[in-house]
């Protein structure tokens, strides 16, 4: 049979762990290791209670790629932060986390857990090409709901969604969605650019709330419904609806290609299989030393080795 695969939307965990774990939890040398030590929390606690078989790290290898900005220019802008002319954009990430993360790649990498980045795609379509190629159930692990586009209860897809640490979480399959969204994996993503996420620089549909847009996809389907809908005057739409999403016909055209994640993202050959003793044992020994890591590291080794 094959075992189950845990996919971490990693950004989104060490985030979580940086702003609930005191940055007074410090290497050595005085370095706040917060994000380190609570995203090792978070894998133990993950490992323990679901027993995943597989396990990948999946990380943002370009958090806002160039051809999601060429469709939609506002994708994430906000989220900028101020560079020198010329510069790449940097992603808006506070001092004392972005010199966590190279530490948090090398503790992954000594104890031979898989981490997966792939250049010009983020860490979302990584996630959702892993879920494509899955040949048995997959847990998605992260705060992000743009991912509740990939849970299908027919092939066992579900998100695991953290209310409180990794401790608390909810369980996202289509049941829950159904109730909540009155939209099931596939329509989530439909659901979600109507609507509009400004957290994600997405506009959606002026007024078109997550309500207006359920009932819409309730009568038509799909995006692809609503949308020919608008051009057949027996369709169930007010006028004000039918003005609106013809207003919005050029962003419809293209958000979702922005919205929806990859499913083909080139990913490299990797060993996916949950380690149950580190790779580079020695690595990991200097890692802990220079960075303190203590019993956080000590109760995962413990626990892959169980």
């Amino acid at each position: 049979m094959t075992g189950r695969l845990m996919l971490l939307d990693t950004a989104s965990l060490y985030f979580r762990a940086y702003f609930g774990v005191p940055d007074s939890v410090r290497a050595p040398d005085g370095t706040p290791v917060n994000a380190v030590r609570g995203l090792l929390d978070f894998i133990d606690r993950l490992v323990k209670d679901h027993r995943p078989d597989k396990l990948v790290a999946c990380m943002d290898a370009d958090w806002r790629p160039q051809w999601r900005v060429d469709l939609i220019p506002s994708y994430k802008a906000h989220r900028v932060a101020e560079e020198h002319e010329g510069a790449p954009d940097a992603e808006e990430v506070p001092d004392t986390l972005s010199s966590q993360v190279p530490v948090i790649e090398e503790v992954l990498d000594a104890l031979g857990i898989a981490r997966v980045g792939v250049a010009g795609y983020e860490a979302d379509d990584v996630i959702g090409t892993f879920t494509a190629r899955a040949d048995g159930p997959v847990d998605i692990v992260t705060g992000d709901r743009d991912l509740y586009q990939l849970v299908d209860d027919a092939r066992d897809i579900r998100v695991l969604y953290p209310l409180k640490g990794v401790g608390t979480l909810q369980l996202t399959d289509e049941a829950w969605l159904r109730e909540k969204y009155g939209v099931d994996g596939r329509g989530y993503a439909d659901l979600a650019l109507l609507r509009g996420d400004p957290s994600d620089g997405l506009p959606g549909v002026p007024g078109v709330g997550e309500k207006t847009a359920a009932k819409l996809l309730a009568e038509f389907g799909d995006l692809a419904g609503i949308v020919a809908a608008v051009d057949d005057p027996k369709a169930k739409l007010t006028p004000t609806q039918r003005k609106r999403l013809t207003e919005a016909a050029p962003y419809l055209a293209v958000a979702p290609k922005v919205v929806r994640v990859a499913d083909d993202v080139p990913l490299p050959a990797v060993d996916t299989a949950l380690p149950h003793t580190p790779r580079d044992p020695s690595a990991l020994d200097a890692l802990a030393a220079r960075w303190g890591l203590g019993g956080s590291l000590q109760r995962l080794l413990t626990t892959l080795e169980a």
